[in-house]
C-alpha cells in the first residue's frame, strides 16, 4: 500500500535558517510547525514559514528525495526554493487550495 507523501523546506522570517522535512500530511505539519506544538529545531530556531514542497505519490519516495536534498549544500537549497518561490512567499497562505 502507498500512500502520498511530500518534501517541504520551511524557514524563519529572516530566511536565515533552512529545515527540509517529509510528510504524509503537508497542511497538519505545517500547522505544527507554526503554532510550535513539537519542541525540536523548528521551535528553537522559529522556523514558521513554508517556502518550498514538492508531492510525491508515496512517502517512500518523499523520503529519499528528503535525503538528496539534506545531502546538498545550503546553496543548492537556497536554488531550489527560488526556483519554486523566487520571493521565497510564505506558502501557507492558500496552502489547502491548492493541494
Amino acid at each position: 500500500m502507498t500512500r502520498q507523501g511530500y518534501v517541504y523546506i520551511m524557514t524563519n522570517k529572516w530566511n536565515s535558517v533552512l529545515y527540509t522535512g517529509v510528510t504524509n500530511d503537508l497542511a497538519r505539519r505545517t500547522r505544527e510547525h507554526r503554532e510550535k506544538l513539537v519542541p525540536g529545531f523548528t521551535t528553537r530556531y522559529n522556523v514558521t514559514k513554508l517556502v518550498y514542497y514538492e508531492p510525491f505519490e508515496s512517502i517512500e519516495d518523499a523520503i529519499l528525495r528528503e535525503k538528496q536534498i539534506k545531502g546538498g549544500s545550503r546553496e543548492d537549497k537556497v536554488e531550489l526554493v527560488t526556483q519554486m518561490n523566487p520571493h521565497w512567499d510564505d506558502l501557507w497562505n492558500g496552502l489547502l487550495e491548492r493541494l
